[in-house]
Order: structure tokens, then sequence, then C-alpha cells
């Protein structure tokens, strides 16, 4: 009866310790993964890209805001933030519209023809997103050459989109 206890008990060691080693092996291996959330980069490391392209003005630091609410609209980040560096000037100094009217993007559409008004510039960054989602991408419109006949009336639109991306990308 002693042995039976004592191979138990041994049994139950070495199962224990098995347990534990795996458990152990787990989170090491949990610690070492990545959430990559666009391009290859994390949330973090998406968010300081982008911060280093909005410029020292109004757009400043709203690199998460960018990165968190054009993911979840499933809008790429970096467009957008081509968008708003195109359309404000924010990457040197905020044109007027957005100090007037926290509109980041030239989008049109108040009743008179004019430019859309926000209360704030993170209003105004969502804004932005939300035209880009359902204006284009719920359209099938996703890519720079398909937005930009629609989206401006300039025929250089879509190089100048597409080289402030490449300057995000590369930053």
């Amino acid at each position: 009866t002693s042995v039976s206890l004592n191979n138990n008990l041994v049994n139950n060691n070495v199962l224990n310790t098995s347990v534990i080693v795996a458990v152990d092996r787990e989170i090491a291996e949990a610690k070492n993964l990545r959430a990559e959330v666009f391009d290859g980069l994390t949330l973090e490391e998406l968010t300081d890209k982008l911060n280093r392209s909005l410029g020292k003005d109004l757009l400043a630091g709203k690199g998460e805001l960018i990165a968190t609410y054009s993911l979840s609209k499933g809008v790429s980040p970096y467009l957008v933030t081509a968008i708003m560096l195109h359309e404000t000037g924010c990457k040197w100094k905020c044109s007027a519209l957005v100090r007037s009217c926290n509109n980041v993007a030239g989008q049109k559409g108040s009743p008179s023809g004019g430019y859309k008004g926000y209360s704030t510039i993170d209003e105004g960054i969502k804004g932005a997103i939300d035209n880009l989602y359902n204006n284009f991408y719920a359209k099938g419109l996703t890519t720079v050459e398909s937005i930009g006949p629609r989206y401006a009336q300039s025929n250089t639109w879509v190089s100048k989109i597409n080289s402030y991306i490449n300057q995000i990308r590369n930053r």
C-alpha cells in the first residue's frame, strides 16, 4: 500500500510539474506574440508612425484616434492621414477651414453648399473617416485611384495623396 501511495504521489508531482511547465511556456509564447493591426505594425507602432506624420499643429498627437477609428471602419489609416494632410496643410500649419470648422478633410456638405463643420477636431477626424467609409469604401472604392475622381476635382490629387501615403509609410 505504501508503494502504491508513493507511486501516486510521484505521478501527481510529475503531472503537476508538466502542467506548470506547459503553462509557463504558453505565457512566454504569449508575451512574444505581436498583435499586428495594419501593414505589419502593432497599434502602438502604427500610432507612432501616424503621429510622426501629423505635424505639430491641430492634428498633432491624433494618431491613435485615426488608427483605431479607421481600422474599426475598415479604412486605411494611411489613406485617411494622407487626405487630411493634403486637404488641411496640417503637416505644417492647419488651414483656416480646420481652424474655423474642425473640417480636416475638405468635406463639403453644409446646407448652403459650403464646407461641413464639426464641434471638435476629434469629431472632424471621425467625420472624415465616416465620409470615406460611407461614400467610397462601402461602394467598393478603396484605392486612391478609384476615390480620386469622385473626391477631388484636381487631376493631380491622386499623385499627391499617393506621395503622402509613401511618406507616411516610410517614416
